[in-house]
């Protein structure tokens, strides 16, 4: 029961900022298309970087879904200054993380996370454009039958105030809440593990204050897929049993920047030279960062992290919105329950082929493989199914072009 309990008081911390966060995410949706974003970086120059970065920080989408904008970003003749300070930045952070970083972690965090974000981001991308002088394609150089616009997610273009505030509802309480779902409920657990588990200061007593818990932070959180939402009940639980808070923000730069998947993908499609650029900038900058918050929280003193215990005090409109976000985050449970038994879709007569894909994580990664493939000669339709990790092809085709284009996408087919 009592692990129960600070699972259930870590989850109604964190629920009404979730809420608020979703509902900006709808709007940044509407608002800054994909085209308005490579308008501002089509060029290849100091200020693109910059504005790669400042469009970055507030766009709510995690580690992999970020992958096929910014290759959509590199068909539009972005540098890759700008496109791997778009991929630094944005995946850290985004509007509905900074609301539950503030709800849960003070303004100090909330302030000092984004900013983070930003200059690490143009640090990558004016250190890629001073490494790459010659604008050449890496991975996908000298292909001239390769197009790069199959990056590109079609979005129905909204010409009604209601037709636009029905796309971003659906995107913010469909589509992108259920790329966060399954890491928002395993970061919970995870923090009402620790908090149950861990002894009080239980890292304090084995250097994590210092520079070895933000090495280990780092060991940790590169690998691991966690969205910069998911991260913070975490690091709130690892400052509470003793992780000084620039180790906790190590571990919130790294974790939802880094992963296997997008690390597999960056190298994929921009090149291991980018992918070496990309971890290390990370990296470095999350240790400086980590330093500098300690210094800032010794002046100021250490934050109060905020894990509710006392339901009694969470005011009605708080209530409400635990109750809004928690009837969204079922249904999005049973959306992927569904998709995970759902039965693949007769064809008819028209013959079809399944292919299973490694590395599609989200629904960008979904949209970003099923452009790729209704460009095909002979594709006459195409079903994908996330939680199975296939794509279900109709029509009369080559199956080596179909993997051909998602290998070209960024993705891997398993034989």
């Amino acid at each position: 029961m009592k692990l129960l309990s600070e699972i259930f008081s870590t989850y109604i911390s964190i629920a009404p900022y979730l809420f608020l966060g979703l509902v900006f995410a709808g709007l940044l949706h509407v608002v800054f298309k994909k085209d308005f974003v490579a308008k501002h970086l089509g060029k290849n120059n100091f200020f693109s970087v910059i504005k790669a970065a400042i469009l970055g920080v507030p766009l709510p989408l995690c580690s992999c879904g970020v992958i096929p904008t910014a290759l959509f970003l590199r068909k539009k003749k972005a540098s890759k200054g700008a496109t791997l300070s778009f991929l630094i930045s944005t995946p850290q952070t985004g509007v509905d993380s900074i609301i539950a970083t503030y709800g849960m972690m003070g303004p100090i965090f909330a302030i000092f996370r984004p900013i983070a974000a930003f200059i690490t981001g143009i640090v990558g991308g004016l250190i890629t454009n001073f490494v790459e002088k010659k604008e050449v394609e890496v991975a996908l150089q000298h292909d001239d039958k390769f197009e790069c616009d199959t990056c590109e997610i079609e979005e129905p273009h909204s010409h009604t105030v209601l037709e636009r505030v029905t796309s971003g509802l659906k995107y913010a309480f469909v589509e992108f809440l259920d790329d966060i779902t399954i890491q928002l409920i395993v970061g919970i657990i995870i923090a009402g593990f620790i908090s149950f588990l861990i002894p009080d200061n239980f890292f304090a007593d084995f250097g994590g204050e210092g520079l070895a818990g933000m090495l280990l932070m780092i060991v940790v959180g590169i690998p691991l897929y966690v969205c910069a939402t998911a991260s913070i009940p975490i690091a709130v639980s690892l400052i509470l049993k003793g992780i000084s808070p620039g180790a906790a923000f190590v571990f919130l730069v790294v974790g939802p920047a880094t992963n296997a998947a997008t690390i597999t993908l960056i190298s994929r499609a921009l090149g291991k030279k980018l992918i070496a650029i990309y971890l290390t900038v990370i990296s470095v900058f999350a240790i400086l960062g980590g330093l500098l918050l300690n210094y800032i929280f010794d002046i100021f003193g250490k934050p109060d992290m905020l894990m509710t215990h006392n339901h009694e005090d969470i005011s009605l409109f708080s209530k409400l919105l635990i109750g809004v976000f928690s009837i969204l985050l079922i249904l999005s449970i049973f959306r992927m329950i569904k998709n995970k038994f759902k039965k693949p879709e007769l064809g008819g007569e028209i013959p079809n082929k399944t292919f299973l894909i490694e590395g599609m994580t989200c629904n960008h990664c979904v949209a970003n493989v099923k452009d790729s493939l209704v460009k095909i000669e002979g594709v006459q339709n195409v079903r994908i199914n996330l939680a199975k990790k296939n794509a279900v092809v109709d029509g009369d085709y080559n199956s080596d072009e179909i993997k051909a284009a998602i290998t070209k996408a960024g993705y891997k087919v398993v034989e």
